[in-house]
């Protein structure tokens, strides 16, 4: 007589394979989530810290500018730099691009010497969210960062070309 063995086909997953899967997972996640959190802050700080030096970069730019073009005094339009428009003090710091060479700041001439220094692509200023909101504390510019409202800053100080990053 012949004897038949049934081969028992597989249903699928025992509880405790999904138990084993669920507890690894969970693990996992444990230690991911709080990393790609921080990736998130750490992406802002380096968002601010690049514009900051972009800012200071064309600061200088602008001074050199000034400088190879054989000026010693406050300067409306330096030639030969961005948009042949930046204004700069007596010292060859950028001031505003309104024919303005006072180095006291206003938002406005904030907003200006952002715009033409950093030229295309800057971080926003303006507009319904901007990047970075314009304050002139004590006669010099304050840019503060917006999307993570942690309040980091950058500073222009236009009586000697400084630029400071402040990261909360």
């Amino acid at each position: 007589m012949r004897q038949y063995r049934k081969v028992k086909e597989q249903q699928g997953f025992t509880l405790i394979e999904l138990v084993v899967v669920i507890a690894i997972l969970a693990i996992l996640a444990a230690f991911a989530l709080p990393r790609f959190a921080q990736l998130s802050e750490q992406a802002h700080q380096s968002s601010i810290r690049a514009t900051a030096g972009a800012l200071a970069a064309g600061v200088a730019l602008t001074k050199t500018q000034w400088v190879s073009n054989g000026l010693t005094v406050a300067t409306a339009n330096v030639q030969g730099f961005g948009n042949d428009n930046v204004d700069v003090s007596g010292d060859g710091w950028p001031t505003a691009t309104d024919d303005t060479t006072d180095p006291a700041m206003t938002v406005d001439r904030c907003q200006q010497v952002w715009v033409g220094v950093l030229q295309s692509n800057a971080p926003t200023i303006t507009g319904g969210t901007p990047d970075y909101a314009v304050s002139a504390p004590s006669g010099d510019c304050l840019f503060t960062y917006q999307l993570d409202g942690q309040g980091s800053t950058i500073s222009y100080d236009a009586d000697n070309g400084e630029i400071t990053t402040t990261i909360n």
